[in-house]
């Protein structure tokens, strides 16, 4: 399909600046822009890009300023990127869905779907499963006993669902996530083995939700482990047993939370931040990556480095440790000159 710029630029709200009946087929990434392709501009890491790119169409914000003569249409938006997500979502819409039940597939009799849904080959839908409206269930998806999921939901190839799971609405769960697998619970004995405690919880994932490839939400020992509404988790992510993760949070990959943990609403948390258990992490908290928090986060916080640490203090170890060579050496040199001067007055 093609759509000229004019019409992009009607559906997003924006301004023409060049021709406007330049049509365009494809999207790009700046860098990489040939004829007949639409790209954006939104970090200005790029900005050089647009002088030289061969992308037909460029969104960009309406505050832009060029430092140079642009050959490329311009959309001006007030934000690019939102926009062109949601050209994105167009174009992804455009391509359609599939639909129906295909065979081979286990759909238990005791459970029950809506309307307009794709099961793929291989799935397993198991006793008293209750799916929604248009929900798309790739092939070799695992769906146990007594699990709902919500309508408009999405589960790609792979994707394990343990029982009693609760998914809501728009729900996303990406290749090879694993959904309500037992919580790392066990009691050690006097002879010094370990012991199974029982996890009889269940997980529950609130209204658009997205999680991951290859991530892991363990069931809680009793009770839910929570995943509230708009929060979205990257790949390899693991989230231990009674987790309670608030509203519009996203965690980047690698990252671990430890059982019983709760953490607040609209929080950021890089890659590779580890987070111990039986804590709590206040709204709006951002944790920069590879950081490790071990005691309670007040909210408004930006913490680096471990042990975790308020982003001012935090850049000042991070300087000192820099500059930990140089004061090793200085160190030394004083260490050499007080034996020096020790040797004298013992000589005198």
């Amino acid at each position: 399909m093609e759509f000229k710029a004019q019409s992009i630029a009607d559906f997003l709200g924006g301004t023409v600046e060049g021709d406007a009946e330049i049509s365009v087929s494809n999207v790009a990434k700046i860098e990489e822009g040939k004829p007949g392709t639409l790209a954006f501009l939104a970090n200005p890491k790029y900005y050089k890009y647009l002088y030289e790119t061969n992308a037909s169409i460029v969104i960009v914000n309406l505050d832009f300023v060029p430092e140079a003569e642009v050959k490329t249409t311009l959309i001006r938006v007030p934000d690019a990127y939102k926009a062109f997500a949601s050209l994105l979502e167009l174009y992804q819409q455009a391509k359609g869905f599939k639909t129906g039940i295909e065979t081979p597939s286990y759909i238990d009799s005791t459970a029950s779907h809506g309307n307009d849904i794709y099961i793929g080959a291989f799935a397993y839908i198991g006793k008293n499963v209750k799916i929604g409206n248009h929900v798309r269930i790739y092939p070799h998806v695992y769906i146990g006993d007594n699990t709902s999921v919500g309508d408009n939901c999405t589960l790609f190839s792979g994707v394990k669902i343990y029982e009693d799971t609760i998914i809501g609405n728009a729900c996303i769960i990406h290749a090879g996530a694993v959904i309500g697998s037992d919580g790392f619970g066990f009691a050690q004995t006097k002879d010094g083995t370990y012991k199974k405690i029982p996890q009889v919880g269940n997980v529950i994932l609130e209204d658009q939700v997205e999680i991951g490839a290859n991530s892991t939400i363990d069931c809680s020992t009793m009770g839910s482990t929570i995943i509230h509404k708009g929060t979205k988790i990257d790949n390899l992510v693991q989230i231990a047993h009674n987790v309670e993760i608030g509203e519009n949070t996203v965690i980047a990959a690698l990252t671990g939370i430890a059982g019983s943990t709760k953490i607040g609403k609209n929080c950021r948390f890089g890659g590779h931040v580890g987070v111990a258990g039986h804590i709590t992490i206040g709204d709006n908290v951002n944790l920069g990556a590879m950081t490790g928090v071990a005691n309670n986060v007040k909210s408004d916080r930006t913490m680096l480095l471990q042990p975790a640490m308020e982003f001012a203090h935090a850049a000042k170890v991070a300087a000192i440790f820099r500059n930990l060579p140089q004061l090793r050496e200085q160190v030394i040199d004083l260490a050499r000159q007080i034996t020096q001067i020790k040797k004298k007055l013992e000589d005198n």
